[in-house]
């Protein structure tokens, strides 16, 4: 997944329409007493926050739930004007957001529950205490569903969140901090800051943030993970991806190409557990080709406030500049482009549906993350071949598998990713852990590996001995 941009030089955090290439908001730059500040109430708000009942949290939770739900035709436009996600999608990020919530506001006594272990002591266990506030560097991708998948579970866990959105989505940001006070939260429990990059370092380092959750690329990634480590802070890193998707001889095909086809599309192809290299057996790899060609093919490209529109902009300029460096470059290696890679004239950010074929190891579109529009098909021999292929990455993120149920169950522990689809869309899910390895990153969000990240997993011995 992308990284966040370093903020304007002159600490404004400035969004331009990605559908229209105006400037439709400007934010100042929270100065170093801001963010400060900004912790300090974090930190009194943990106080209390802490000593709350799974029920009362859980309470506050299904009220913000319930406030995003009641105003999805609200929220859904903020997204779709600050990074171009088409609008029926935005309203369902917004929904998808608010499921988080009811999850874990569902679930968290369960995932926390006590755990009994025999020793030599009359009674033992582990219980499940919450760290303090906790820090969330978001991406512009999906601003309220990322911010969901960091947020829903430290909260119910007992944690205060601090969070640090993208500075090209501040207004989704706000939206998000008042969603919550508009539903009567505690404050302090979960709170913006609009700081710009340089400044995230303060943050981090503050003795008051006990732990930190970033969403991003690699390279980013590995600054954060260095400067946590380096004040020893738990970090959970869910960062880039050039996802396989595998498609061997036996598989359903249209279904396949159906949900192959939506995968790469998804967000305007802006998403890091997207299908980016699909990767098919040789003897169905024509029919596969000329099949998926047929659905991006059908596929419109425009205003993302329009309901007919199932692809909209890349998010910004540079984007699309490196988007196309990629579909270039991978042509000029030998790849054919069987649909779009051409930059289209007028105003927005907007980058045809692309498809590539005949794409090698090596060559550019295979061995760096796509981030648009741009669906990327490799041969391969056969199915052996097809997973030496999607293993021979640096990341290990999502991947997908389409044969029998069978055969994809027993190659699933043989790809090196952190979750993997058989048969299905790769997807995030608030009941099930998602996270990678390898370069994508390391610890789990969602499902009950995610709230327990954010967790002090305290051993407790009661005496006396047993003999």
């Amino acid at each position: 997944m992308t990284p966040a941009e370093t903020a304007a030089p002159s600490a404004v955090l400035r969004v331009v329409d990605p559908a229209t290439e105006r400037i439709v908001r400007e934010v100042p730059a929270a100065t170093p007493e801001e963010i400060t500040a900004v912790i300090d109430r974090s930190r009194a708000a943990y106080a209390t926050w802490s000593a709350t009942s799974l029920e009362e949290r859980a309470a506050v939770m299904r009220g913000v739930a319930a406030h995003l739900r009641e105003h999805v035709e609200e929220l859904a436009p903020v997204v779709t004007e600050e990074m171009g996600k088409p609008i029926t999608e935005a309203r369902g990020e917004v929904v998808k957001s608010a499921w988080a919530a009811e999850h874990y506001a569902d679930h968290a006594a369960e995932y926390l529950a006590t755990e009994h272990l025999d020793s030599d002591a009359t009674s033992s266990y582990v219980q499940h205490l919450p760290l303090g506030p906790v820090l969330g560097i978001l991406p512009w991708n999906a601003p309220f569903w990322v911010a969901f998948r960091f947020c829903a579970p430290a909260l119910m866990a007992g944690n205060t969140c601090v969070m640090k959105h993208d500075p090209h989505v501040p207004g989704c940001a706000t939206a998000l901090e008042e969603a919550f006070r508009a539903a009567g939260a505690p404050e302090g429990i979960f709170q913006a800051v609009h700081a710009a990059t340089e400044d995230v370092e303060q943050i981090i380092r503050d003795p008051r943030i006990r732990a930190v959750s970033f969403t991003g690329s690699d390279r980013a990634g590995a600054v954060v993970a260095a400067t946590a480590a380096s004040e020893i802070k738990p970090a959970v890193l869910e960062l880039g991806g050039s996802d396989p998707c595998i498609v061997l001889a036996d598989a359903d095909l249209g279904t396949a190409v159906d949900v192959t086809a939506l995968s790469r599309i998804i967000n305007a192809g802006q998403s890091c557990i997207a299908a980016k290299r699909v990767i098919v057996e040789d003897s169905m790899h024509d029919e596969f080709v000329a099949l998926l060609r047929e659905r991006l093919a059908a596929l419109v490209v425009g205003d993302p406030r329009e309901e007919s529109t199932q692809v909209g902009p890349i998010a910004r300029a540079e984007l699309r500049e490196n988007l196309h460096r990629q579909v270039t470059d991978s042509v000029a290696a030998g790849a054919t482009c069987e649909l779009g890679g051409q930059l289209p004239e007028g105003p927005g950010f907007f980058y045809p549906v692309t498809l590539l074929t005949e794409v090698r190891p090596g060559m550019t579109a295979c061995s760096e993350e796509t981030f648009g529009p741009v669906a990327v098909v490799i041969r391969a021999a056969d199915a052996e071949d097809a997973l030496a292929i999607a293993n021979d990455t640096p990341y290990g993120l999502g991947a997908g598998i389409w044969t029998t149920t069978e055969r994809g169950e027993e190659m699933a522990p043989r790809i090196e990713a952190g979750q993997v689809a058989v048969n299905g869309i790769v997807k995030s899910d608030p009941r099930l852990p998602s996270g990678g390895n390898k370069r994508s990153g390391y610890g789990r969000e969602l499902g009950p590996h995610g709230i327990r990240e954010f967790t002090n997993a305290q051993q407790v011995w009661v005496g006396p001995v047993r003999f």
